[in-house]
This record gives structure tokens, C-alpha cells and sequence, in this order.
């Protein structure tokens, strides 16, 4: 099932955080994403009800294991595509901009031939 660009985005950010901070809450989203709360309860609720994440009753959040599967993906893709670009020489905040887009909307057989291409 293809999710939207915004909930993939929420998902990586969740993993990110998680990674850096060990716990993550729906106001550590906000902050990271620069949104303001009410935006990301709402976006919380949807992941939540579609299976992408638990939130417990201390309203932290834990990525499932499809919302971890697209978030991992993303990340990679994030990772991956922002230092090609920066060992093409565009210059570190386009890369990482440009990367944020193309990760979503790349295939993922384009992806891999990249990947391969890279020797990764």
C-alpha cells in the first residue's frame, strides 16, 4: 500500500528520533519538524489507526513493524541520495533538500540501480 509523502516523512522522523533520543513524543515531532502541535496529533491519529505506529499511555510513540519497514526505507533512501549528491559536488543543504524530495518519489528499482551503480 502506497502512504502519502507527509506520513512517510512523519515516519522517518519518528526513526530518526528515536535513534537520537531513545523515546519520542508527539511535541519532540513538532519541534524537529517545525509544526505546530495540533497538526501532528492529527498526523499521529492517522499512523496510529492505519498501523504504523503504538503510541502507549505516557503518549510515547513506537514505530510498528510496517511503520519501521517505510521508515528505514526512507532513511536509507535520505542517506544515500544526499551524499551522492554531495560527492557530486552540490553544495550539503541542496543535497539534503533534493534528497528529502527524491527520496519519496524515487522507484524503488531506480533506487537499487543507484545503489548498485554506487557499489553500496
Amino acid at each position: 500500500m502506497k502512504i502519502q509523502e507527509s506520513a512517510e516523512n512523519y515516519l522517518e522522523t519518528i526513526l530518526m528520533l528515536g535513534q537520537k533520543k531513545g523515546r519520542v513524543r508527539s511535541i519532540d515531532i513538532a519541534h524537529e519538524l517545525e509544526f505546530k502541535k495540533p497538526s501532528v496529533s492529527v498526523a499521529m491519529k492517522n499512523l496510529r489507526e492505519n498501523g504504523y505506529i503504538q503510541v502507549d499511555e505516557h503518549g510515547f510513540i513506537t514505530l510498528t513493524d510496517s511503520g519501521r519497514r517505510i521508515a528505514e526505507t526512507m532513511y536509507e533512501r535520505h542517506l544515500l541520495l544526499s551524499h551522492w549528491l554531495t560527492e557530486l559536488g552540490v553544495n550539503e543543504k541542496t543535497a539534503v533538500e533534493d534528497a528529502c524530495k527524491m527520496e519519496h518519489v524515487i522507484s524503488k528499482e531506480s533506487f537499487e540501480a543507484i545503489k548498485r551503480h554506487l557499489g553500496r
